[in-house]
């Protein structure tokens, strides 16, 4: 068949081929796809529910658990629907403007998610190493006032990226070779100068994960100095088990990310779909696995949780 070109600086749309490798397997891939989708859902809407009607879970760890909740919906829900409609019912186009905005969710909320998770660890750092200032510490105005400032870096952050993204001028051709609007799987179709672009977008993504990454292993190297000076092999044992669920979850959460944002840049001798699976997964798993890893670790979310089933 033909490829479809642009010939004009704003497009009315781009074609997503899926997996690119993996066209013939696409119907059957979708299956356990939309599981895992079904899964990420039911999960996170279960933990909203639980923190928001139970009056005993009104504590900073599940504010934040809350709010990890409502980023993964918004990161699948952006995604998982037109990966679904790609592999079952080859429904590859996707409007310009779809395109840019899904972008926007994808990036812009990646890197909400990952301010909510230094504002976790700093939860667990004061929880373990500052107990006794702990409440005076964490109010509802200074949770209120973290979460504001992840969601306005994230996506303060994001917007300039998307605009750039929108001002390019496109005259290749407009099949884009992924699931879903990725930066750089959109840039590379562009005509004209792009390292601004490149360079923004490789900043934006090293400040982001550069700078929480470093903080949160500062925040559990001090926690680590705390617990390993507690007499008590049971309460060394207890801070362990409060910090596990976090540090599963931050490595659930940069592992996969990374792998993916460096592998679009730098990765050509990594197989095409290796990489696109990859990054399908790293906006599918993590958001089904945090609220088993999460919530079911939690003890008063499992227990009215088994109460209902």
């Amino acid at each position: 068949c033909t490829m479809p070109y642009l010939n004009h600086s704003s497009p009315s749309s781009f074609i997503l081929t899926g997996i690119p490798g993996l066209e013939v397997a696409h119907f059957w891939i979708a299956f356990p796809f939309c599981t895992m989708y079904f899964m990420a859902v039911l999960g996170n809407i279960t933990v909203l529910l639980m923190v928001m009607m139970e009056q005993n879970l009104h504590l900073p760890m599940f504010y934040f658990l809350s709010m990890l909740a409502a980023i993964d919906l918004v990161l699948t829900t952006s995604t998982m629907p037109k990966i679904l409609s790609i592999f079952w019912f080859h429904s590859h186009e996707i409007v310009f403007e779809g395109c840019v905005v899904q972008m926007f969710f994808i990036h812009g909320f990646s890197a909400v998610e990952s301010g909510v998770l230094l504002a976790m660890a700093f939860d667990r750092y004061l929880a373990i190493c500052r107990p006794l200032h702990y409440s005076a510490i964490l109010t509802s105005s200074t949770i209120a006032k973290l979460f504001l400032a992840a969601v306005v870096r994230g996506l303060g952050l994001m917007t300039p990226l998307t605009c750039m993204v929108s001002s390019l001028s496109y005259c290749g051709p407009r099949v884009i070779a992924h699931s879903y609007c990725e930066h750089m799987s959109v840039v590379k179709l562009a005509c004209g100068d792009t390292r601004p672009n490149n360079i923004y977008g490789i900043t934006a993504a090293t400040v982001v994960v550069g700078s929480d990454s470093i903080l949160i292993t500062i925040s559990y190297m001090l926690i680590l100095r705390a617990v390993m000076g507690l007499s008590s092999k049971e309460a060394r044992l207890k801070s362990f088990g409060t910090c596990s669920s976090h540090i599963c979850v931050i490595l659930l959460f940069y592992t996969p990310g990374l792998f993916s944002f460096y592998t679009q840049r730098w990765g050509q001798s990594i197989p095409p779909h290796l990489h696109i699976l990859m990054a399908d997964l790293y906006l599918l798993v993590p958001p089904m696995l945090n609220p088993l890893i999460y919530g079911m670790r939690a003890e008063p979310i499992r227990e009215r949780v088994l109460n209902l089933v």
